[in-house]
């Protein structure tokens, strides 16, 4: 009789990231908050540089916008000042019920998602997750997303511990709640260059996803009137960049990741470590 395989040499749980990875196709409820946000204050921007830092907490994001110099020369131009800390501060706050109101119209879950995810389970996987969003910001998207069948086992906000991405303490906290140990048996899955940062820092595997989040961008109606070249462009586009942050693995969504577990559990089996 074959001896029984060691857990320590097996995956233990995956925290999948929210807008992009697991609802809101194409990552859209942020940019559009940040959009009607910044036109509040006088100083328009586009949609390229709303999703430039995506995956950060929201507060970093916006001090990340404020330092492109394109927005910060037209900070400048609107308040004849350069953007502060004191702005960061007032943006925030102002940010907050926008993305609020954003995020009820991009709560509908990813194809593929809840297979994905019955697919972890099945294969004994604890589900954690985090978020670029504050606890407030969540309590509308958790609900509809439970509604629709999802409910990760731990949900962790960067409000809720000592800093956002790409510092590690959300996955700590997921792993703490999670009751999972060592981090080489968690796999971190976002679709952001954050979200990877995010992951190695905390000593996990990661998988970046291109195709349903902010590096491509794009509606699931959008993809499909893309030409076979320029969508194999903008994924591959997308990929390189995921990739050139540290990404073990690339899918183009969820539904793609359950076969990369198997191999990520067959590399653990043979020793192999992120």
């Amino acid at each position: 009789m074959d001896a029984p395989q060691s857990t320590e040499h097996r995956l233990k749980a995956v925290v999948l990231d929210w807008a992009g990875t697991t609802v809101d196709f194409g990552c859209f409820s942020p940019v559009d908050a940040f959009r009607r946000l910044f036109e509040s204050f006088g100083v328009p921007i586009t949609v390229e540089e709303a999703r430039n830092g995506m995956g950060k907490f929201k507060r970093d994001h916006i001090r990340h916008i404020l330092s492109l110099p394109s927005v910060s020369q037209r900070w400048q131009a609107q308040t004849a000042q350069l953007p502060n800390d004191s702005d960061v501060d007032a943006l925030f706050t102002a940010f907050i019920p926008h993305q609020q109101e954003a995020i009820k119209a991009y709560t509908t879950l990813i194809p593929g998602v809840l297979e994905a995810v019955t697919a972890y389970r099945d294969i004994g996987l604890k589900i954690g997750s985090c978020t670029g969003y504050t606890r407030e910001m969540m309590d509308v998207l958790i609900e509809d997303a439970a509604a629709q069948g999802y409910f990760p086992n731990a949900i962790v906000c960067p409000d809720e511990v000592r800093a956002g991405r790409p510092a590690p303490w959300m996955l700590y906290r997921n792993a703490e709640l999670l009751d999972v140990y060592p981090q080489s048996a968690m796999v971190k899955i976002g679709d952001t260059v954050v979200d990877i940062e995010e992951g190695l820092n905390a000593g996990m595997w990661t998988i970046g996803l291109t195709r349903t989040g902010n590096e491509v961008g794009l509606s699931e109606t959008e993809i499909t009137v893309l030409s076979e070249a320029d969508l194999h462009y903008r994924l591959g586009a997308a990929a390189v960049r995921l990739m050139s942050a540290g990404a073990h693995y690339i899918a183009d969504s969820l539904a793609d990741t359950p076969k990369i577990l198997e191999e990520i559990n067959e590399r653990l089996q043979a020793g192999d470590k992120p």
